[in-house]
């Protein structure tokens, strides 16, 4: 009886000290609220626009509370900055009230007061500076425009040395923002040149990443660990080291990092950064190979990102989702999936904070699930995923989603022996295609109206800083005036000095220009490429399918279902190369293979034709602009070979010149040039004439691009006008952009 009274007297003490020690770990981890006051020493007049930064995350100030209102635990480091005065480092030890007292702040610049027996009213506001900088955050996300202007007259307020790199950084912030990294880039580094801060650094090396300039990058995080940092900083600066090592293949290096990261996430409950680390971590795994830790990795984020928000379960999710995919798990996609879509039915009826990432969406979710059911061959499961796709697009407006969708559901109707709807389907893709060209078109205009509205800020701006620099020259040359009457040998090598100065000033300014105006030639090059690749003749598209209804016609359903195989396979070749300036060669030949047979199917009465190509031809050391010898071969049949009474003969060959150039030439014995003109009419010509315009245009902007790689000859045949020969030379060698 002793014996079992010593026992659980023993157990009594050990669960008394587990609980006293779990209550010590539940308070230390615990979430409080704790008022921060920031006031001027003197005055006792509260500071309310500084910038109060805990664990990632911006607290702004309360009026009603009269300071700021932040959700911190124990241990938690807080970062006060502001640019009238130093910035204040404070560690939470518990969840009392905190108060920040700043010396020296210039109080009479922002307000005054009046002094009134009963009352104590402010005075109107003289100095703006703040007003700007909060009006210009404030537009960020709303209005680019608004948000630069604001930044200007900010900068127009001769504002302090501390002033001048806060309104660089938010305008980097603006830049960074809208996707202008190298804007970003630049001003972040002009704001660190006028005063040195660590978060402005850690957003520096951000843009630096995404601008893939990532020896840059690793330089920037490399130098910011010789400094003082938070935990949460040190966390990012780590986190970021191992994405360059990640996207660099390191995947040693990366893992690394990234475990050096989490075990300080870990040791500090960073919550938002372990869910982030497990995810990246899983990343490595999977790039190794190594896919059995990759899941366990996964399956930690999934669990962590689930205790945070429906946002980040969200986005977890899709990530693991495209894991499971990748890796033919068919199964436990889907299931995980449906999980996400009901997430995002309940983010629709709560009203839940939308997410930014637009593949988070019902559409895209029910097309991503159809697509899974279509890989494991379980089409008649994909078919009510991708019509609720479809629906849901279509309400939306996301006509991305509702074209690949709808290419998807044709392909499902053709499976399953449905040509019918498999074929109303694809008529309804077609449509969709010639839409999503006229809104790419819309969307270009869009992004040169866009450019030239950020051109014309920046240039306001970088004119106002050259006014300064202007009226500090005015300055200093008056100084040495007065020190010159005083010294004149000192005054000639001081007039040197600043000629060569303004010289170099000068040259470096146009250094600039020059460059900004090769950039801006580039940026319109590709833009002009991207509209003239997405102008596929649609004569072709709507000429196939009414072969395909001839055939449905006379009952031929095996060469129907045959031929809209094959033409399926050359639309879905044309639109994965659609964004390339160049593919190989071989790939090419390819397409104009199965160009050439489908043309050959429909007019086989009309001519017969070769493919030849010298074996001798490394095919895969030459590159080609995408679809480029498909218009003339188009022009041989449908303008020359067409129209001919007896059959014709189209010939393709392929032939080495030298060891870096091929001879591609596309001859047929047709009409003729000249004969073809007289048959057609106005409307043809127009057509024919835009085409081969467009053709000019592309061959010129890609040997602008990458020097003179390609050139065209085209000629008759015959010396009778019969025929025409097409002669195209292509070049190895892929050269730089000029």
């Amino acid at each position: 009886m002793t014996k079992q009274i010593k026992i659980i007297a023993i157990f009594l003490m050990v669960s008394f000290v587990s609980f006293s020690q779990n209550n010590r770990n539940i308070e230390e981890y615990r979430l409080f609220n704790v008022k921060i006051k920031v006031e001027d020493k003197n005055t006792g007049i509260s500071i309310n626009n500084a910038e109060v930064f805990v664990s990632g995350r911006y607290y702004r100030y309360s009026p009603i509370t009269n300071n700021y209102v932040i959700k911190a635990k124990v241990g938690d480091e807080v970062r006060v900055s502001h640019p009238d005065f130093e910035t204040v480092y404070y560690t939470i030890k518990s969840d009392e009230d905190i108060r920040i007292l700043v010396e020296d702040f210039p109080i009479q610049k922002i307000t005054q007061r009046k002094k009134y027996s009963n009352k104590n009213k402010l005075s109107k506001v003289t100095d703006f500076y703040h007003q700007y900088l909060d009006s210009a955050k404030f537009y960020k996300k709303k209005n680019i425009d608004k948000s630069l202007s604001f930044v200007e007259k900010a900068l127009k307020t001769n504002p302090s040395k501390k002033r001048n790199a806060a309104s660089y950084k938010t305008l980097a912030d603006v830049y960074f923002y809208w996707k202008q990294y190298d804007l970003a880039v630049n001003n972040y580094k002009l704001s660190i040149q006028i005063k040195e801060d660590v978060l402005t650094k850690i957003d520096l090396a951000k843009a630096q990443f995404l601008l893939k300039d990532y020896k840059e990058t690793e330089k920037t995080y490399t130098t910011l660990l010789k400094e003082r940092l938070s935990n949460y900083e040190r966390i990012t600066v780590l986190e970021g080291l191992g994405d360059i090592d990640f996207v660099l293949k390191k995947y040693k290096n990366a893992k690394l990092l990234y475990n050096k990261a989490l075990a300080i996430a870990k040791k500090n409950i960073v919550i938002p950064k372990i869910t982030d680390l497990n995810s990246k971590i899983a990343d490595v795994f999977a790039a190794e190979g190594n896919f059995e830790q990759a899941n366990v990795r996964f399956t930690n984020s999934l669990n962590l990102a689930s205790k945070e928000n429906v946002n980040r379960a969200l986005k977890e999710e899709e990530k693991v989702a495209d894991f499971y995919n990748s890796n033919r798990r068919f199964d436990d996609e889907i299931k995980l999936r449906k999980k996400s879509l009901q997430k995002a039915k309940q983010k629709k009826s709560e009203k839940i904070e939308v997410i930014e990432a637009d593949s988070i969406t019902s559409q895209k979710i029910n097309y991503k699930i159809g697509n899974a059911y279509m890989l494991k061959e379980d089409y008649k499961e994909a078919i009510p995923f991708l019509q609720k796709s479809i629906k849901d697009a279509n309400a939306k407006e996301d006509i991305v989603v509702q074209k690949d969708a709808t290419r998807k559901l044709s392909e499902v109707y053709a499976t399953v022996g449905e040509y019918d709807k498999a074929l109303k389907s694809y008529q309804e893709y077609v449509e969709l295609v010639d839409e999503s060209y006229i809104r790419k078109e819309q969307e270009i205009q869009q992004v040169k109206r866009f450019s030239k509205t950020i051109s014309d800020n920046q240039n306001r701006i970088a004119s106002l800083e050259k006014d300064k620099e202007l009226a500090q020259s005015k300055i200093s040359l008056a100084y040495i005036d007065r020190k010159l009457s005083e010294e004149s040998n000192q005054k000639q090598r001081l007039i040197i000095y600043s000629l060569i100065g303004g010289f170099l000033l000068m040259s470096l300014l146009a250094f600039f220009m020059f460059r900004n105006i090769k950039q801006q030639k580039l940026a319109n090059n590709l833009l002009a490429l991207k509209s003239m690749r997405s102008q596929m003749n649609p004569h072709f598209i709507f000429n196939a399918l009414n072969s395909v209804n001839s055939f449905i016609a006379v009952n031929d359903e095996r060469n129907a279902n045959r031929y809209l195989s094959e033409f399926s396979v050359l639309m879905r070749s044309v639109l994965e190369n659609s964004d390339e300036d160049f593919i190989p060669l071989s790939k090419e030949i390819e397409l104009l293979e199965l160009y050439t047979k489908l043309e050959h199917n429909r007019f086989k009465e009309k001519f017969d034709y070769t493919i030849s190509v010298d074996k001798n031809i490394n095919l895969e050391q030459f590159s080609i602009p995408p679809m480029l010898l498909q218009p003339y071969i188009e022009n041989a049949i449908w303008h020359g070979l067409r129209y001919k009474k007896e059959k014709g003969f189209l010939e393709i060959s392929i032939n080495s010149k030298d060891k870096k150039t091929v001879v591609i030439m596309i001859k047929d014995d047709g009409i003729g040039r000249k004969k073809s003109q007289e048959i057609k009419t106005n409307h043809q010509l127009k057509q024919k004439s835009k085409g081969m315009s467009t053709i000019k245009n592309r061959i010129a902007i890609l040997n602008d691009m990458y020097k003179e790689r390609i050139s065209v000859n085209v000629s008759d045949a015959l010396k009778s006008g019969e025929g025409t020969k097409v002669e195209l030379l292509l070049k190895r060698e892929v050269g730089s952009r000029k």
